[in-house]
């Protein structure tokens, strides 16, 4: 989560056995900087770094987690309009997986065609074949579900057939106060991408129903950082 998930955060929470740490989201290019910086001035946290310094950043971050876990995957969450800046992560040596943010649903994101208006573009497909073809690391896409007007299996099937590795979906539906399981079983069922859930994962019986949907894995955000994880990860 944007201004929280840095390298000494998720130094702390590793150890309840998570085998991924994804740093971010973090804005790569000129205009999705510009959207953080007005998300800041509204009062919401945001992490802020300009164009000549977010490599190095993401770069130290990253070096940071190695240092203590060394068998743990570094992710991180990037917001771009274009690919390139994206692909341009994969020079950062400690950085295993690159995450594309079609997710974020802040206004001053989605007012520039990023977060989940990415959903919309006619070349999300290019968009992500570009990114998985010019980079060695592996790719994953976080995606929003249930976005009106938005088919999220056929997003998920577009995602698959462009080469990325994980498809990251924040199963939420309007009103319900509970992740969109029977949602997350389709997309698990009639795809072959690694699907990690997401959304309300915050108690032993969700984290075993968030499974029981046929997932490759499961994230947790803001159960950990409300301090409500009562569970160890390691024990799934």
């Amino acid at each position: 989560m944007a201004g929280i998930t840095d390298a000494d955060f998720l130094n702390k929470v590793i150890p309840y056995g998570f085998d991924v740490a994804t740093l971010g989201g973090y804005s790569l290019d000129s205009p999705t900087i510009e959207a953080s910086r007005k998300i800041i001035e509204r009062g919401r946290k945001e992490f802020d770094f300009p164009l000549d310094e977010i490599y190095s950043h993401i770069e130290r971050e990253a070096a940071s987690i190695k240092k203590i876990h060394k068998d743990v995957k570094v992710s991180a969450n990037v917001r771009s309009i274009t690919p390139q800046p994206v692909i341009d992560l994969d020079k950062i040596e400690d950085l295993d997986i690159i995450e594309i943010n079609c997710h974020c649903r802040q206004d001053e994101i989605v007012a520039i065609g990023c977060g989940q208006e990415m959903l919309r573009r006619d070349d999300l497909g290019d968009f992500v074949s570009q990114i998985v073809d010019n980079v060695d690391c592996e790719v994953s896409v976080k995606i929003r579900a249930n976005v009106e007007g938005i088919d999220t299996l056929d997003i998920a099937k577009t995602i698959e057939n462009a080469g990325a590795d994980y498809l990251h979906i924040d199963a939420m539906k309007k009103g319900v106060f509970d992740a969109d399981y029977d949602l997350l079983k389709k997309v698990c069922r009639e795809t072959n991408i690694n699907v990690i859930g997401n959304n309300s994962v915050n108690s032993l019986e969700n984290v075993k129903k968030m499974i029981d949907t046929g997932v490759y894995g499961f994230s947790i955000a803001r159960s950990l950082i409300s301090g409500n994880l009562d569970f160890n990860i390691a024990n799934f």
